[in-house]
C-alpha cells in the first residue's frame, strides 16, 4: 500500500503552476469575450468538478500551459454557472462537452476540443 500512496501522492515541495484564469461567471461576460477577442484570442475552459476525466485534462492542462501566451483564459464551472455554459455553447454554436477548450477570435470559435484532445490543441497558433 506505501507504494501506491507514493505514486499517487503529490510532491508537497513542488510549487504548483498558477494560471491567469478569469472565472466566468455571467452570460454578460460572454459580450465581452467576443469584443475583446477581435484584438487578442480568448480562451474559455469548461470544466466539471465532480467529473475525475475533467480534473485529470485540467492538470495536464495546468502543466502544460505555457504563461507566455498573450491570451485571455476564462474558466467556467459548468455545474455551478450551467446557465452561463448554455449560452456559450449558443452563442458560440460548438455542442456541449466536458471538459471543454474553446478558442474564440474576431467573435467566432476557431478551434475546440474536449476530453483528452484539449491537451492536444496548440495555443500558440492562435496568438
Amino acid at each position: 500500500m506505501g507504494l501506491f500512496k507514493n505514486i499517487f501522492k503529490a510532491s508537497k515541495s513542488k510549487e504548483e503552476k498558477q494560471l491567469p484564469w478569469i472565472a466566468l461567471h455571467s452570460i454578460e461576460q460572454l459580450q465581452s469575450i467576443e469584443q475583446q477577442s477581435k484584438n487578442k484570442a480568448q480562451v474559455v475552459f469548461k470544466y466539471s468538478t465532480r467529473c475525475g476525466i475533467s480534473r485529470m485534462v485540467m492538470n495536464q492542462f495546468i502543466s502544460a500551459y505555457d504563461i507566455d501566451t498573450d491570451i485571455d483564459l476564462y474558466y467556467l464551472d459548468l455545474l455551478s454557472y450551467r446557465n452561463v455554459s448554455n449560452e456559450v455553447s449558443y452563442k458560440f454554436q460548438v455542442i456541449h462537452e466536458s471538459p471543454q477548450i474553446l478558442v474564440i477570435k474576431k467573435g467566432v470559435v476557431v478551434a475546440h476540443a474536449s476530453h483528452g484532445a484539449v491537451n492536444g490543441l496548440d495555443l500558440s497558433q492562435f496568438v
